[in-house]
């Protein structure tokens, strides 16, 4: 499936800025079920410093924001070609050692209703991967999607026992109770082509668990599957903070009013 993808980002800040970093993590990986036909970044206000790859592999560009500043926009778009591997990558790369996906960070890291959720799976003895589709189908029996309920920095116990979050809750979710199965897990974001619309609501964000003899397998616990072609992979981590589309420091006493825009569109290929 080939998908036209178009990302604008725009920041309103409430005071002329100072001064600005932003590190964007928007550029879809080549990886298994993915080839990256083209993409491109755009910036208004803001200009490129740098460009690199980090430790998961991610490719990163470091921009900074034009001093006097009042709005930023960021515009990426391209063509993806994408095909469906019933959610499994494959063999681990990157810088970082497999064994460093099963250690918890502050944002996975179970309490006492994440750890009775870990019992619950643990204790119908399945093999990984069925014990894995089981963890995904109670983690959206437990945590209702809603919108606005959470924040970036909501941790995955406070989701869980309020009963309510978004897809980067429930991947959180799963990544930690995972871990606490000793699996590797990993955070992934990225984009979901929605069938009945091109607009999208926002980006996606999915996990991925490592099991022997297929490697990382894709878990989107938001919609109950494994990601088929109608997913880009485009960032990895070891929670959301690793993979977050953007991050940066201002300085100055600006606040900041952020927008996004995604649409994804499937695009017929000429035989």
């Amino acid at each position: 499936m080939r998908l036209d993808i178009r990302h604008t980002t725009r920041y309103r800040f409430s005071e002329p800025v100072v001064h600005a970093l932003q590190r964007l993590r928007l550029t879809p990986k080549a990886t298994q079920g993915q080839e990256i036909l083209n993409w491109s970044m755009e910036f208004e206000n803001a200009h490129e410093e740098l460009t690199y790859d980090d430790q998961h592999h991610n490719r990163v560009t470091l921009v900074a924001v034009d001093g006097g500043a009042r709005e930023v926009t960021v515009t990426c778009s391209g063509e993806v070609d994408t095909s469906d591997h019933a959610g499994v990558i494959g063999h681990h790369a990157g810088h970082l050692p497999l064994w460093s996906f099963r250690g918890q960070t502050p944002r996975t890291k179970p309490g006492p209703k994440m750890k009775a959720l870990v019992e619950s799976v643990r204790a119908e003895e399945q093999q990984p991967l069925d014990m894995l589709h089981t963890l995904s189908a109670q983690i959206i029996d437990a945590v209702s999607y809603e919108i606005g309920t959470t924040d970036v920095n909501t941790p995955a116990e406070q989701s869980l026992c309020e009963g309510h979050g978004v897809c980067q809750d429930h991947s959180q979710i799963f990544i930690g109770a995972a871990r606490a199965l000793d699996i590797p897990a990993r955070y992934v974001s990225g984009y979901l082509m929605m069938d009945d619309r091109v607009d999208q609501d926002a980006t996606h964000a999915w996990a991925e668990a490592f099991v022997e003899g297929l490697g990382w397998v894709g878990f989107d616990i938001s919609n109950g599957i494994s990601p088929d072609q109608r997913y880009v992979r485009v960032a990895t981590g070891r929670d959301y903070r690793d993979a977050a589309p953007i991050t940066g420091i201002t300085f100055g006493n600006a606040s900041q009013e952020l927008q996004v825009e995604v649409a994804v569109a499937q695009r017929q290929v000429q035989q």
